[in-house]
This record gives structure tokens, sequence and C-alpha cells, in this order.
């Protein structure tokens, strides 16, 4: 039987309108888990439009960080390179940075991925984790109430790189990726856990991304080639913020008094 995944993508007309829409939807999603469960469990990446995201919700002059009850957030990421937490390309270093060092979250809320150590070791130890701060039994996975994606221009997301062993895998919650288009090791959450998130919000940017993210919403299905196609949550609902140039191959969106929308069936 078909499967349809709604997906709904806003369109705005500068990167930094991306940015402010995405700490919007991050305090949001932060609120309304806290009022429904006392918790709210995110997991972010890494990039451009995170960066600027971080900065929005750290500024005290944003009307972002103060709808946050950071005493009640607990922070995760959905991948992580296999370096020190303090190497340039560490995804944690950057949301160090951006948003740690200036927000009062609580050191024992912030799980980040071990990329220092061997891959397959981080790996576990993350899933470990996963399951002790979930309580998590046999095949169960945790649900995240908000977790932040990238696209990448090979139709990559979190660490699924094309043609690699992480597309294939079912039984896991984490796992070390090797990505030999890059000669390196990854740690990523698997897509079973992504789609089983209460939301998953794509953050795209950039004229680069404009062919892949029409290949990836329209064209064929072919995850093996296009990771990101793997993203259907089982809610049936999937949500893009994207720059006008990014989504410039996509149909024609309505506006609205702060950007244009638009839906597409996903049927897979």
């Amino acid at each position: 039987m078909a499967r349809i995944t709604i997906a709904e993508y806003s369109v705005y007309d500068t990167p930094e309108r991306v940015a402010a829409a995405a700490a919007n939807t991050f305090a949001k999603a932060a609120a309304e888990a806290v009022a429904a469960r006392g918790v709210a469990r995110i997991a972010i990446s890494g990039g451009s439009t995170p960066k600027r995201m971080f900065a929005l919700l750290a500024d005290e002059s944003r009307p972002f960080r103060a709808q946050v009850a950071w005493d009640k957030l607990e922070l995760y990421w959905v991948d992580e390179r296999c370096v020190a937490p303090d190497d340039a390309e560490s995804n944690y270093r950057m949301t160090r940075e951006q948003l740690l060092s200036k927000v009062p979250l609580p050191a024992e809320k912030i799980f980040r991925m071990e990329g220092e150590l061997d891959p397959e070791e981080a790996a576990s130890r993350y899933e470990s984790l996963l399951r002790i701060n979930w309580k998590l039994e046999g095949a169960q996975a945790p649900q995240f109430d908000l977790i932040l994606l990238g696209m990448g221009d090979d139709g990559h997301t979190a660490s699924l790189f094309p043609h690699t062993d992480a597309i294939n895998e079912l039984g896991r919650l984490v796992v070390a990726n090797h990505v030999p288009q890059k000669d390196t090791w990854r740690i990523t959450l698997t897509w079973i856990v992504i789609n089983h998130a209460r939301s998953v919000y794509f953050l795209i940017e950039g004229g680069a991304k404009a062919d892949i993210l029409h290949e990836v919403l329209l064209g064929d299905y072919d995850p093996e080639r296009l990771p990101s196609q793997l993203i259907r949550p089982e809610n049936g609902k999937l949500h893009l913020l994207l720059d006008a140039e990014a989504a410039r191959r996509l149909p024609k969106a309505s506006a609205t008094d702060t950007c244009e929308t638009g839906v597409l069936e996903l049927v897979r």
C-alpha cells in the first residue's frame, strides 16, 4: 500500500529569515514539549543555517531566548564528525561557541556525540545513552520532540551519505558510518530514529541545493543515491524551511504575510 507524506515548505527571501524561522520553530517546539511532557528533547545538526539560528536563540535582544525553558531542555546531536570536541570541524564546537556558552542550559542536559573516540565505540555509547534516557526496551526508538536536518548537494542528510552502509541499517539507533567519498567516518542517528520524531524539519539554503532538492522531492525514489528521500516521518508530515534560491525549482508557493508556503504529496 502506498504511503503518503505531506511535505510542507516555507520559502523566505533571505537566509537570515530562514534562520529566524528556524529559531522560532526551535523555541515553539521546546515550549510545547515542556507544556505537554515537562521536558523538551531536541536533536540538532551542523551547518550555516543552524549556526545563524543558534546566534538568534542566544541573543538577549531577540524574543526566542526567553521563550525557551533552558532548564527543561535536553539537547542532542543528529550526527558528528569523528574529531575532538575542540576541533574546528566539530558540530559540537560550533554549537558551544554560538549557543551553549551563552545560554543557561545545564551541562548535564547537553548530550554530545563523542567524536574523539573510536567510531564504533562512540556510536555504541550514544545509543546506550538514548536507551537509558528514554528507558527503551528491545526495538523501541527514542521520540525526539524536534529534529533539525540539513541536506547536502549530494542528497545526503545527517551523516547518511549515498551508497553507505548506514542507509540500510534497520536495527540500530546510532551507527558509525564510513564515508568513502570523504575518506572519513561519521557518527549518525539512523533514519528509523529520525522518522520517529514528533517533528522533523529540513533547513536548506542556496541555489546550489535547488536541483538536488527538486530531485529529492519530485524525482524517482532512489534513496541509495539520495538518502534524504528516506526521511518520511511516521506522523506523515515533513517540514522544510527554505530560502528562495533553494526553492526555485519547486512548484510556486502561495504568499503569506511573512513567506511563501507550499505543499507536496510524497508517495513512496
